[in-house]
């Protein structure tokens, strides 16, 4: 599997971002090609310490990393990422890599 991490800096209004983000951001790229799970975070983002200067995690999952790659050049995905200007105005941090069992 291939995953994309999504990690969000705490906004500046949670509950605005909160709201485009599971009314807008969600659905849209759950149009997405190829994408095989979702999960976000549920509750606080916390380090082992406590707090942390993040609002949210999300994790996307892919076949490949070739399929998540062609998944973010589609239309759908390039609308996704465009989306993220009109949320996201703290700033995401994006990981992409391949995973396995160990």
């Amino acid at each position: 599997m291939a995953k994309l991490v999504a990690l969000y800096k705490k906004p500046a209004d949670a509950a605005a971002f909160d709201a485009h983000y599971h009314a807008t951001h969600v659905p849209l790229a759950k149009t997405i090609a190829g994408l095989r799970r979702y999960e976000v975070s549920s509750g606080p983002v916390m380090t082992p310490q406590g707090e942390s200067p993040l609002h949210l995690a999300a994790i996307l999952s892919f076949d490949s990393l070739a399929a998540l790659q062609a998944a973010m050049a589609s239309p759908q995905g390039q609308a996704t990422a465009a989306d993220l200007a009109n949320f996201a105005q703290a700033g995401v941090d994006l990981l992409i890599f391949d995973s396995k069992e160990v």
